[in-house]
């Protein structure tokens, strides 16, 4: 056979490639030499004038920092110390500000020779993490896998204590299960357990609704029919088909008097968007209220299910008094400012009465499925078979695995014990409140492998996996889907788990990612717990609240659902807003109380996130803004390198500068006058004073106490910045930096663990496998599923 190239050519060819391969690896040996040359004189030539001899710098010294090949081969090499420094260096941290700055590139370089080291001690001596084996649903992973066991919708917060917070997640200690708690997870089944079937046995039952008392009732109520106002929306589930009486209260003032009521009011009560009866609550013609509003009650008729309930006021004429009222000045106070209409205060239910059928609710469709109860013989063994199909098909997606024979041990005997005294679907109630208390439910187990070696990574197991991608995109069990595959070993393949993850976000479900996790790394679950002074900021109330928090939300949502590059994040030229939003920011023609997309530029001072309501509320204190905290917040959740705590005994700044000064910038220059403050300072106060122009509550100002503002400063990589527009610039000149600090985030929240600097080789790698794709949310989250922490664990 004739060689399809000639042995001349081919010897050509074969030079030509082993010559070019030399030449790259000359390259490379090159840069790499010319890395570590920069490293070396960066160290000598300037971190060495500061972080050495016996007091070094913020206690950390260079003096005995060695990076070289042996040092990394023979285990000699400290991770740590160096993973600070490449954060620094990234971050533009390093020198501080005021310190005389190396060459750029000199800069780059040693930050390369650096991060190169790192990623070959990671290569040598590999390591995944590992978080707690053992490690309980926390309060909204429980509800939401309730939701997709059962079909049932339930308020968590109602059932269960709050969990506490670490690495700024509150699915992370959650280790333990005291008996106080177990004692409120035994109640909380039984009472899901008995909603979720509807039994004949359920008597009466009651919940009660209360709206905060800085919620303003003057406008229409988004979801509520229009030409209606305030009130509220409810989202119930009721157990059994039957009548339900819904009883309202009316705001009142300290008098005891109902708020507004100067006539004749009438109120709507709603199922989903019916209106089923009309309530008429009278002005007393001898101003005596305590009467007023006692019958306030209804008994309507509804079927068992999910119903959105409302309660609401027709719209009536504005009068004199609402057009002359200043737009949203605290109309909403019952204690310091009367009301000018009467206001829902609170909303019970109770029932079922005269229930005479369980109807066909989701959740009991969801658990009988094709079995037919009404069909089944009376006879024990049949009735023993059919709840061990009901009970089994339950339990394995509660336990998240296939079962064995021990697993329905327990469920049988409460379904047998109850079976003959109350029938059966009591059985299977009884049965239900045992699963959704098993440990085997309410906690997470990752193992190692019996064969494991003694420390290294190994990967999870395929069913682990499932649990591991469930409830981070879900914040939930696996559904079907995702067990089948993890039960038959599939679920590791690359491109199948690459599938899951494309129909997991593209899930209605997946907007936990906003709801929780996002809600948690911004911040915005602190919105329940800001008060401003309404003597300053007389206009603020729960509405504003909730719209601060919409507004957020929104856009992040469409970021991730539309998988757009997480930069928009940071600079946008869009917004979500409603009127109440709208008319607090002075954006005009923007009428209604639904959120819609809105335009918007930089003379509306309006568009990423850095510029909303939401995030600039949440760093203000009650009476000012504050550039401290606005700085620290920016260093900690945008840009990842968060300053170290304060001192101790260190004066509150009101306390030691105010009576010296005048403007807050003057105060915080003299607080920075101290050595002990200055340090930290110098790197959060310009970042937060760029943002002073938006005050407590997120809305623009020129002017400070009458007073020209003054928003400029050098960041710490020596920039100087004139407002919040260079603030963005310079994050998105490092976009590396936001997104690995939003990676670092997703990672803590995906594994329920915090970071430590052996984790800083795979951040760095899965901020570059997203950067090739623009950044976009895909990407990242692609890149985190895929990464070593998540598929691995350490056996030790």
């Amino acid at each position: 056979m004739k060689s399809p190239l000639p042995t001349s050519k081919f010897a050509f060819s074969l030079f030509i490639f082993i010559w070019g391969s030399s030449q790259v690896l000359a390259a490379e040996t090159e840069d790499r030499e010319r890395n570590f040359q920069s490293l070396d004189s960066l160290l000598k030539e300037t971190c060495r004038d500061c972080h050495s001899g016996p007091k070094p710098e913020g206690g950390f010294s260079v003096e005995s920092l060695r990076l070289s090949q042996k040092g990394i081969e023979d285990n000699t090499f400290r991770q740590e110390p160096w993973e600070k420094i490449v954060r620094k260096l990234r971050a533009g941290q390093m020198p501080p500000p005021g310190a005389e700055r190396p060459n750029p590139t000199l800069l780059e370089n040693a930050r390369k020779a650096i991060e190169e080291g790192l990623d070959l001690a990671q290569q040598l001596r590999p390591f995944a993490g590992k978080t707690d084996g053992l490690r309980r649903l926390n309060r909204t992973e429980y509800q939401n896998s309730i939701r997709d066991l059962l079909s049932l919708n339930i308020d968590a917060q109602g059932l269960l204590p709050k969990d506490e917070s670490s690495h700024g997640f509150d699915n992370i200690t959650v280790g333990e299960l005291s008996p106080t708690l177990l004692n409120r997870y035994i109640s909380a089944a039984q009472t899901i357990s008995r909603i979720a079937i509807g039994g004949e046995g359920l008597g009466p039952m009651g919940t009660t609704i209360r709206l905060p008392p800085d919620r303003t009732q003057e406008e229409h109520l988004e979801g509520l029919p229009f030409g209606t106002r305030g009130g509220v929306l409810i989202e119930h589930t009721f157990p059994r088909d039957g009548e339900y009486e819904i009883q309202l209260r009316l705001s009142r003032d300290r008098d005891e008097k109902i708020e507004g009521l100067t006539q004749t009011h009438e109120i709507d009560i709603f199922v989903d968007r019916e209106r089923k009866s009309r309530l008429t609550v009278d002005r007393p013609m001898n101003d005596d209220f305590s009467l007023v509003g006692s019958n306030l009650k209804k008994r309507i008729s509804i079927t068992a299910g999910k119903h959105s309930l409302g309660v609401t006021f027709p719209q009536k004429g504005s009068s004199l008094s609402e057009i002359n009222r200043q737009p949203f000045d605290a109309s909403y106070n019952r204690h310091r400012h009367p009301r000018p209409n009467p206001a829902i205060y609170e909303v019970s239910i109770v029932g079922p009465f005269d229930s005479k059928t369980p109807g066909e609710s989701l959740s009991r469709k969801k658990i009988f499925q094709d079995i037919d109860i009404r069909k089944l013989p009376n006879d024990r063994p049949a009735q023993l078979e059919a709840a061990k199909t009901i009970l089994g098909r339950l339990a394995r997606m509660a336990y998240r695995r296939p079962l064995v024979e021990e697993d329905l041990k327990g469920p049988i005997r409460f379904f047998e014990e109850t079976l003959p005294k109350q029938g059966f679907e009591a059985g299977i109630e009884a049965a239900i409140t045992s699963i959704l208390v098993n440990p085997h439910f309410l906690f997470r187990v990752e193992t190692s492998p019996e064969e494991s070696p003694q420390s290294g990574p190994h990967p999870i197991s395929d069913l682990e996996l499932a649990s591991r991608l469930s409830f981070f995109l879900w914040s939930s069990i696996p559904d079907e889907r995702l067990l089948g595959l993890a039960e038959a070993n599939e679920l590791h393949k690359e491109e199948v788990l690459k599938g899951e993850l494309v129909r997991m976000l593209q899930d209605d479900r997946s907007h936990s990612l906003v709801t929780n996790f996002a809600s948690q790394w911004l911040y915005l679950r602190n919105l329940d717990s800001i008060t401003p002074d309404l003597r300053l900021y007389p206009d603020f109330d729960d509405n504003l609240r909730h719209a601060f928090r919409s507004e957020t939300e929104l856009l992040v949502e469409d970021i991730f659902r539309n998988d757009k590059s997480l930069l928009s994040l940071i600079q946008s030229d869009y917004t979500y807003l409603n009127h109440r939003l709208a008319k607090h920011y002075g954006i005009p023609n923007v009428l209604g109380s639904h959120f819609r997309k809105v335009e918007v530029n930089n003379a509306s001072h309006r568009g990423g996130i850095l510029r909303h309501g939401s995030i600039l509320a949440v760093t203000s204190y009650a009476t000012r803004t504050s550039p401290t905290i606005r700085g620290n917040w920016i260093l900690q959740n945008i840009i990842g390198t968060p300053p170290p705590p304060p001192p101790p005994n260190v004066p509150a700044l009101k306390d030691k500068e105010k009576a010296k000064v005048d403007s807050l910038r003057e105060r915080l220059a003299a607080h920075r006058s101290d050595a002990a403050c200055a340090s930290c300072h110098n790197l959060m106060d310009p970042i937060g004073f760029s943002l002073d122009r938006f005050d407590a509550l997120g809305r623009w100002r020129e002017l400070e106490e009458g007073r020209p503002m003054d928003t400029s400063g050098i960041l710490p990589d020596g920039t100087e910045i004139q407002d919040v527009v260079g603030l963005e610039e310079n994050i998105l000149k490092r976009p590396g930096l936001f997104v690995g600090t939003m990676a670092e985030k997703l990672l803590v929240f995906a594994l329920g663990r915090g970071i430590d600097h052996r984790d800083g080789p795979e951040l760095r790698k899965i901020v570059r496998l997203a950067s090739e794709k623009d950044y976009r949310f895909s990407s990242l989250i692609e890149a985190i599923v895929l990464s070593k922490p998540f598929l691995m664990r350490d056996s030790k």
